[in-house]
């Protein structure tokens, strides 16, 4: 798509968004031309806020579809929409709410702390919710005399053992993309950018072995704590190890630094699933709809807005 053909677009969506009174959200792992035409970019914890907050009658999630779920239970006197319903995410797909259960029941008393990368039926078996950005806020919210079942990423459950000195029962699922960042992916930055700081999503396979380094050099963020780093940072150069997507945020707002992917093979092809077209037809069309049986939503709910409040 042409750079005219691109902004001729975006004007019609924007004043599509007007027209329907709705607001666009996008995760920073959507394409550039998305990104650029959204009301707000940011993280999940990021997206679960704005979407509790608006005041707009619709909100056009730009994401996966749990992040859509997530906005239909924290706004349910809104329209969500997704601009394409095969937007998944195969770090969800671990673990079903039977399998849950199942594990709830072979560990009776336990607090069930779910990444926010679940579905509503997960969540809704859930104590609290949490983001890569307040994980360790959420675990460090629960007494420590309490087990604690963490799903569904076992790299970030094994750096929230690290950072918070508990013991948690982790669940052994991942992201492809995030667990596709190998140690070797690492290697680059040691030998080749000493100059350079490593930023970090604590998703990756190599969340690990990166905070053995103790160099100060090496930073295990959230993306939105990517962004704010960078951005306060006097250093120039930095690697980044999370999905691509992220760069197009951090050129956008730390200009002038510069900004390389610890692996150009970081993408998900789920998040890539929404195009400007698909989010032109999604507000023409109103579609697709996504909803929430309203007893899932209603058990899921608390764990959720646990999750909002804490930072």
């Amino acid at each position: 798509m042409s750079t005219t053909v691109t902004a001729v677009m975006q004007d019609e969506v924007k004043a599509l968004a007007r027209e329907r009174g709705a607001v666009i959200l996008a995760h920073n792992y959507q394409v550039p031309e998305v990104q650029d035409v959204a009301d707000y970019v940011g993280d999940s914890l990021g997206l679960s806020r704005e979407a509790a907050a608006t005041d707009a009658e619709a909100i056009v999630f730009c994401g996966v579809h749990f992040m859509a779920e997530t906005a239909v239970i924290l706004a349910p006197d809104k329209t969500v929409l997704i601009p394409d319903l095969d937007a998944g995410c195969s770090l969800a797909a671990s673990i079903t709410a039977e399998q849950l259960r199942e594990w709830k029941a072979d560990n009776p008393g336990a607090v069930v702390v779910s990444y926010v990368n679940t579905t509503a039926e997960v969540k809704a078996e859930t104590d609290y919710c949490c983001t890569s950005g307040n994980a360790k806020a959420v675990i460090e919210a629960i007494p420590e005399d309490k087990e604690i079942l963490f799903l569904p990423d076992m790299y970030l459950g094994i750096w929230l053992e690290r950072v918070t000195a508990r013991r948690l029962n982790i669940w052994m699922g991942e992201c492809h993309v995030h667990a596709g960042i190998r140690p070797a992916d690492i290697e680059r930055w040691q030998t080749e950018a000493p100059d350079a700081e490593l930023l970090v999503h604590p998703e990756c396979g190599c969340a690990s072995q990166c905070m053995a380094f103790g160099n100060g050099r090496t930073h295990i963020l959230s993306t939105e704590g990517m962004v704010n780093f960078a951005k306060a940072s006097p250093k120039n150069r930095f690697l980044v190890a999370t999905e691509t997507g992220i760069i197009h945020r951090l050129n956008k707002e730390a200009p002038g630094k510069r900004f390389e992917a610890v692996s150009e093979r970081a993408i998900c092809k789920y998040m890539k699933m929404i195009t400007l077209e698909k989010l032109r037809d999604s507000l023409r069309d109103w579609k697709h709809v996504v909803t929430v049986e309203p007893d899932i939503a209603e058990r899921a709910r608390g764990a959720i807005e646990r999750m909002v409040a804490i930072s």
